[in-house]
């Protein structure tokens, strides 16, 4: 069972950066997922490469890798992490006019890396929107979520399948 205490806060409820010195390095690895829904036709000019700005997905892809790696300088309590891998992945369901999008981030330190993971997902799908939002302003970010984190005192958390 989890502990329900909020490490983020102090004694008083002041916000604090958790005190991670005394944990042990270790191997960890988090993975989120997310989605931006738009119309067909906007899926299938991302598909064939037709959005004026160019590649969607290749510059999404870099704008997660490089968002995983800034974290703690978006989110303020975030630890700065030795990041040894991260990969953003996509893939389309055109049957619900979806882009999924998959993160992975690895690092070998004393706290996990599930923030890097969803910060990545973040970062793709606004870049997504972003660089499509001139023939689709309808589109929908959408569950960003964890979907499994490894390693560390906590052990294997597995919260959804990936199909």
């Amino acid at each position: 069972m989890p502990d329900e205490t909020l490490t983020h806060l102090d004694e008083n409820g002041a916000a604090r950066m958790v005190d991670v010195s005394a944990k042990v390095a270790a191997a960890r690895e988090a993975i989120a997922a997310g989605e931006v829904q738009m119309r067909p036709r906007t899926l299938a000019l991302i598909q064939e490469g037709g959005i004026v700005k160019g590649d969607v997905l290749a510059v999404a892809r870099v704008a997660g890798i490089m968002a995983a790696k800034r974290t703690p300088e978006l989110i303020p309590l975030c630890h700065p992490l030795p990041i040894t891998g991260a990969s953003v992945e996509f893939t389309f369901d055109a049957a619900r006019s979806v882009v999924n999008i998959v993160a992975r981030v690895r690092c070998t330190g004393a706290t996990g890396v599930e923030m890097e993971a969803l910060t990545a997902v973040s970062a793709a799908a606004l870049t997504i929107y972003d660089m499509a939002k001139a023939v689709d302003r309808g589109m929908r970010i959408q569950n960003i979520r964890l979907i499994e984190k490894h390693g560390g005192k906590s052990g294997d958390l597995i919260l959804e399948t990936l199909e």
